[in-house]
């Protein structure tokens, strides 16, 4: 390990040393409050253009294994940041160090820094955009660099993360039991892994076309079980060739980047609204937002984690939800289109919204969990249930 730097753009440096690979990257630095979950965040489409600093003190625990991945081709950080990595993992399903995973996808790391200390800066000044270097160690150097980066919110981070081609998605979740029936003294060598996907999965299916913004596989999983059969389309699909698939609902899946980059998605979806049941997540409920004449806006510093608590309006059940995202959809600014029925209970954020007349409704947060809780999957059951009874 040798030394790196992080520098932000307003000018604050952090020592550490690297991990992972030796190089320099640039995106918009924020942070992610969970205590578990780093291979589903690094592999989360959502970060496409982001520097995830962990707010947890101890990251790689448990290693990497080839089974907990929320997208194809690797991590989609730009970089990652940590308080103390382990080299030494212990997990019997893993297969290689974190610092060797951001090693073979070339993700630049650094350790030992204050990253309570750096939390809090985000937290008061805002996420902004940094650097981190182990070639260069020119803190004035490495200022000049990033501030001369036009920012993610001018790129449209979801072409670099969406599917090339159209695949099919027939995949349900896994069980959660480790163990076989047949082994149960819990030794190393009897130790079973359910990999098949569940059973527990409705009888009656229906088909639902997910335009990918960068969707993670467990959303699609989650489909699976609530019943649905699954065409995964890239985002630039246009609307009339997707209604010739005759699908009975349409996801608008979560993604990267500024909402109001991807104009395409936004016509795509104006073109969809009131011709199929829709079901938007994170930047698919952004997505919609603008696609029904609505305005959305960036937050200081987002929502990034797993233990967010978001009231259900309709309920009154507090679920505690996985989040992440930079941008809301302002309710007020659809003009009574939509009534609002979840609300964040840190900020008092608007979390989901649903149609007044039509079978389209959407969140803010991440019923599919990967990871975090699973307190939301339920949504997924009422979409399949709104699509169920529109013949």
């Amino acid at each position: 390990m040798g030394k790196a730097l992080l520098v932000l753009a307003d000018g604050s440096v952090f020592e550490g040393e690297s991990f992972g690979y030796e190089g320099e990257s640039i995106g918009e630095v924020v942070f992610n409050t969970s205590m578990t979950g780093y291979q589903e965040i690094l592999t989360d489409p959502s970060y496409k253009g982001q520097i995830v600093t962990m707010t947890y003190t101890q990251i790689g625990n448990y290693g990497i294994n080839p089974e907990d991945i929320e997208s194809y081709s690797g991590p989609k950080v730009e970089g990652f940041i940590v308080k103390e990595h382990f080299d030494f993992y212990s997990n019997w399903r893993a297969t290689m160090s974190l610092s060797q995973y951001l090693k073979e996808n070339r993700i630049v790391g650094i350790e030992g820094i204050d990253t309570r200390s750096l939390t809090r800066h985000l937290r008061t000044y805002g996420v902004q955009m940094g650097i981190i270097s182990t070639l260069d160690l020119n803190p004035s150097s490495l200022l000049e660099k990033v501030r001369s980066h036009p920012g993610i919110s001018t790129i449209d981070l979801v072409e670099e993360v969406t599917c090339k081609d159209i695949y099919t998605w027939r995949e349900g979740c896994w069980t959660g039991h480790l163990f076989s029936e047949k082994n149960k003294n819990k030794n190393k060598d009897d130790m079973v892994l359910i990999e098949h996907p569940s059973n527990k999965t409705s009888s009656r299916r229906r088909r639902v076309v997910v335009y990918d913004f960068g969707v993670k596989f467990n959303i699609l999983r989650n489909l699976y079980n609530a019943g649905f059969d699954i065409t995964v389309v890239p985002a630039k699909t246009p609307a009339d060739k997707v209604l010739e698939m005759e699908p009975d609902g349409i996801l608008l899946s979560n993604g990267p980047g500024d909402p109001q980059t991807v104009t395409y998605g936004i016509e795509i979806a104006k073109r969809l609204i009131g011709k199929k049941p829709i079901f938007g997540i994170c930047l698919g409920h952004q997505i919609l937002g603008l696609a029904m004449g609505g305005r959305t806006y960036k937050l200081k510093f987002g929502h990034h984690g797993g233990n967010h608590p978001v009231k259900d309006l309709k309920t009154g059940r507090v679920e505690i939800t996985s989040q992440n995202h930079n941008y809301c959809v302002d309710i007020q600014s659809l003009g009574g289109k939509v009534r609002l029925t979840h609300k964040n209970l840190f900020d008092g954020s608007e979390e989901g919204m649903e149609h007044v007349e039509l079978p389209v409704f959407s969140v803010q947060h991440h019923p599919e969990a990967g990871p975090g809780p699973n307190d939301s999957s339920h949504l997924f059951k009422r979409f399949f249930e709104l699509v169920d009874k529109i013949d």
